[in-house]
């Protein structure tokens, strides 16, 4: 009764299902295996939210690791507000905006970026004219190691006083020397006219449920095969003369 499957109609549908099946298979795989790292990686943001404040010199000292994103560091210094720059289209809450960066010089010389905070500016990505100045003197920060941007060199190389994302290696021709990696969004101290850096966003996102979807989806193409193999199957089973042929002769009758 089987021997319908082997028509090149039912292998074609066969090979269609499988290539289904197991395309929707891996994209489940894949989306959940991002939900797990996504968890992973707020474990990881959630534990150094919760570190003492460590000198952001010695967190860095073997160069930046993903896994110090949100490090509460600390670093004492001066203010260079000569070479502070805005990054421009730093929009928040729909806002226009700049964040302002100001690189701090430690006293051994060393260099670190500190976005000082954000401030809302012209929609053409303009610095304001009321950009609030950097405290002046020795000043000790405090605040969470934020990554350098991927962006482009374009895009990461002061030029007239902005950036589009922020990357200290583009800065070593603008400073002088090149600061520590990363750059630090500044928690304390807080300064009138500028907000302080956004949460991180500890949320899982929809990963898990497109994952559940995709293994939906793959089991629904499984189901559907077997389901027209069983009614192919009830088709060639009815005895002859049961249908339509027969349902005329039975009212003629």
């Amino acid at each position: 009764m089987l021997r319908f499957l082997a028509s090149p109609r039912w292998i074609g549908l066969a090979v269609f299902v499988v290539v289904m099946a197991v395309t929707c298979f891996m994209l489940g795989g894949w989306q959940y295996d991002r939900w797990e790292q996504r968890k992973a990686d707020n474990a990881v943001v959630k534990t150094n939210l919760k570190a003492d404040p460590a000198p952001v010199a010695d967190v860095v000292a073997d160069g930046w690791d993903p896994d110090l994103e949100y490090r509460t560091v600390t670093a004492t210094g001066t203010f260079d507000s000569a070479h502070e720059v805005t990054v421009r289209f730093a929009h928040r809450d729909s806002r226009p905006g700049v964040q302002v960066v100001t690189p701090l010089r430690l006293d051994d010389g060393t260099v670190v970026l500190v976005d000082r905070g954000w401030i809302e500016g012209p929609r053409n990505g303009e610095a304001p004219e009321d950009v609030p100045a950097a405290p002046t003197g020795p000043v000790t920060v405090t605040g969470w190691l934020q990554p350098a941007s991927t962006a482009d060199k374009a895009a990461t190389t002061p030029r007239d006083g902005q950036v589009r994302a922020v990357n200290g290696e583009r800065w070593a021709d603008f400073l002088g020397t090149e600061p520590l990696p990363g750059f630090v969004a500044m928690t304390s101290p807080e300064q009138d006219g500028l907000e302080g850096p956004a949460e991180p966003d500890l949320g899982t996102g929809p990963h898990l449920f497109y994952s559940i979807q995709w293994y939906f989806f793959a089991g629904l193409a499984a189901f559907g095969y077997f389901w027209f193999v069983r009614a192919e199957l009830i088709e060639r089973r009815r005895p002859e003369g049961d249908g339509l042929g027969h349902a005329r002769l039975t009212r003629s009758a």
